[in-house]
């Protein structure tokens, strides 16, 4: 069975649709590239699944079960976190109360001791031990983006939505970056990234599906999708295809 299955959603806004009869599944384990043109509803895409925007019609099932319908609060319980374009910290929190308040508020919350252990654990995992004390407003922006990502592996995700975390990283942090959610997709999590950086899509999905005004334009391996003249006119015109 899928873990991820949209069936023909889509979303408008007024007289704009953003989202247009989408339709694609997610295998369990799989780490997948969402990609297409600024404006092409990536993003939009990654609202209706982790519950931030409402479907206008079509359907969203997380492991057979219907979740398009719940909040986001009810998404997250069921196994789906996310990441977004611009870091959501709490900056007058510490980095270790930051990772605190979503292991309040998890489906299993974890408080004190156990807390203190989890977060110790999960900032280890992202490149950022020993810095729970660290003011979360003084942090760089790579370490807010790791702490961000330590606060979505905190409810224990099925499924991690990754909306342009690499994006704005220097060539160093962009290794680190690559390495870091290599390091996830072999702990068995399965992981849908919007991503504008080729060369981080192509060390991490062994497939990408492509939007294009709103619709689905391309859906395979990754070499087959990026070598697609379809895929290149969308991104940089009919000079180039």
């Amino acid at each position: 069975m899928s873990l991820l299955t949209l069936s023909n959603v889509t979303k408008r806004f007024g007289g704009l649709t953003a989202v247009n009869d989408l339709s694609f599944t997610l295998t369990a384990g799989e780490t997948v590239g969402l990609l297409g043109p600024n404006g092409s509803g990536k993003t939009t895409a990654l609202n209706m699944i982790s519950g931030y925007l409402p479907v206008t019609s079509g359907s969203i099932a997380l492991d057979g079960t219907t979740i398009s319908t719940l909040g986001p609060e009810r998404i997250a319980h069921r196994g789906v976190a996310r990441t977004f374009q611009l870091v959501r910290a709490l900056p007058s929190l510490t980095v270790g109360e930051n990772v605190l308040a979503a292991l309040a508020f998890r489906k299993d919350p974890l408080w004190g001791s156990k807390a203190e252990a989890k977060i110790e654990n999960l900032l280890a995992d992202v490149g950022l031990a020993g810095r729970q004390q660290e003011q979360a407003s003084n942090l760089t922006y790579i370490d807010l983006k790791r702490m961000e990502l330590a606060r979505a592996l905190a409810t224990e995700p099925k499924l991690l939505l990754l909306d342009e975390w690499l994006a704005g990283l220097n060539p160093t942090e962009l290794r680190a970056g690559i390495d870091l959610i290599t390091r996830l997709r072999q702990s068995g999590i399965t992981i849908l990234l919007v991503e504008h950086v080729m060369d981080a899509v192509r060390a991490l999905c062994t497939r990408c599906i492509v939007m294009n005004t709103g619709s689905r334009l391309a859906d395979g391996p990754t070499a087959d999708v990026l070598a697609d003249k379809s895929v290149i006119r969308a991104y940089l015109g009919d000079d180039h295809a």
